[in-house]
């Protein structure tokens, strides 16, 4: 009976540790599955060079940059580790108001943000939110194609920053 219960008790944690990880996203060809509306790109560089080379390419397709968060230093701050972890808050004003006038509630996910991290197997990734995952979201309607362009852009701008050329 001992056994058994050591089994089945093995089997249960087994099983939930399976359940509490199959909600993460899918690494396949450097690109992950879109879950809950976050687009992750497998980047060829650390953390600090994929965030160096979004924040160029941001710049020279005339968005501003806001801010740049860095919460592994600030985790350092107060004694605590993390892996490198940057955020990258940008956007343009022009194309954000155009979304706010289709609905306004988009402003709680404006400015748009980039996610670079390194996960705990070494792999530094990219992450953004997905423009047609806000759209839902947010019930935005006559938008389509100013999200079609948000959607085409911040996937060059992923592509960019997170290649070897």
């Amino acid at each position: 009976m001992l056994l058994y219960n050591k089994l089945l008790f093995a089997f249960s944690t087994l099983l939930f540790i399976s359940a509490c990880h199959a909600g993460a996203p899918s690494k396949i060809a450097g690109k992950s599955s879109n879950h809950n509306g976050l687009v992750a790109i497998k980047s060829a560089h650390n953390v600090a060079t994929t965030a160096d080379r979004l924040e160029s390419v941001l710049k020279s397709k005339g968005m501003t940059v806001f801010s740049r968060i860095d919460h592994a230093e600030n985790a350092k701050k107060v004694g605590l580790d993390l892996n490198p972890t940057q955020v990258i808050l940008f956007g343009n004003p022009k194309v954000g108001t155009r979304l706010m006038q289709c609905e306004q509630t988009i402003a709680i996910d404006l400015p748009q943000k980039a996610l670079i991290w390194k996960d705990d197997k070494g792999t530094v990734w990219l992450s953004y939110n997905d423009p047609m995952y806000l759209a839902d979201r947010h019930a935005i309607t006559g938008c389509s194609k100013v999200l079609e362009k948000i959607s085409m852009a911040l996937g060059n701008f992923a592509k960019k920053a997170t290649s070897a050329k």
